[in-house]
């Protein structure tokens, strides 16, 4: 028996038939079978033998796995980083993927970022709210900025106590064609660490039953998304889901997009919120982490 399962395999330990196995398929015909993967599978499989790992690394079969605004995305990179630029021309179509897969600033000033979900490579986008304009920032009457490890960004907008509640921003962006999701990530409370314990402090928490905040995003295209939510869930991290845009196949220009949260009803005040970012993710994709609230 045990000479009847040896004559079955191959040199390397692979499954073979007769003289040949896996190892000895045509690196293209490996590749064209790659195609149908999705960018971990790829990395996966190429684990199996010499054929496989050669074709995973083909820049044919990694060419479908980028986006089709890929070199502009790596100009935004480059033109951030210091020396020549250029480093696309040099680089594989796998090790761009695996660039772009990382956060990237974009902005000069580490206030915006983009990265492309792993999976299916979609563009995925951070803004921080250092990058928003926020009513009555500059009082510290009214806000400060904390620094937490929770933010990809390592601080956040604090509001202490506010009548005009108004945080708005703009997005100036060429995105490749799909339908995008945005959201405000925001907590309730202000969160510490205490003997390395995560804690948080429901201090200043109020006004935000009364009244829901007002979600709103516009294209210069004409697209409009509102949303009303009542600010719950103290001591969590929660995504409010603002709304949707698509950018149509035939685009070849940048996205122009304005959003904002307001509670602007004066009879009363609120306070106790941390502000974090605005966060932008292909529709239907799930992040891993905080918890979604969507109408």
């Amino acid at each position: 028996m045990g000479a009847g399962v040896s004559s079955i395999m191959g040199p390397d330990g692979e499954v073979s038939y007769g003289d040949s196995g896996l190892g000895d398929m045509p690196e293209s015909c490996v590749a064209a079978v790659l195609l149908y993967l999705d960018a971990p599978e790829i990395c996966s499989v190429a684990r199996l033998n010499r054929a496989f790992r050669g074709a995973a690394s083909a820049d044919l079969v990694w060419e479908t796995k980028l986006p089709t605004n890929y070199e502009y995305l790596m100009g935004l990179i480059e033109s951030g980083e210091e020396g020549d630029g250029g480093k696309s021309g040099w680089l594989s179509k796998k090790e761009i993927y695996a660039m772009l897969c990382r956060p990237n600033p974009f902005d000069g000033g580490g206030r915006k970022e983009f990265w492309l979900e792993k999976s299916k490579g979609g563009l995925c986008m951070a803004i921080s709210s250092r990058a928003m304009v926020i009513t009555g920032i500059d009082d510290r009457r009214y806000w400060n900025s904390i620094p937490t490890e929770e933010s990809r960004f390592h601080s956040v907008a604090y509001l202490q106590q506010i009548w005009w509640f108004e945080v708005v921003g703009e997005i100036d962006f060429l995105f490749q064609a799909g339908s995008y999701s945005l959201y405000f990530r925001l907590h309730l409370g202000k969160p510490s660490k205490r003997l390395g314990r995560r804690i948080w402090s429901a201090e200043n928490i109020h006004g935000w039953d009364i009244k829901p905040v007002r979600f709103h995003l516009s294209t210069l295209d004409g697209q409009q998304a509102t949303s009303l939510y009542h600010l719950e869930e103290p001591g969590n991290w929660i995504l409010y889901h603002i709304g949707d845009f698509t950018v149509p196949s035939e685009s070849m220009e940048p996205v122009k997009l304005k959003f904002s949260m307001t509670q602007i009803d004066c009879t009363h005040t609120k306070g106790g919120l941390c502000v974090d970012s605005l966060l932008v993710y292909p529709k239907g994709h799930r992040p891993d982490k905080d918890m979604v609230v969507s109408l």
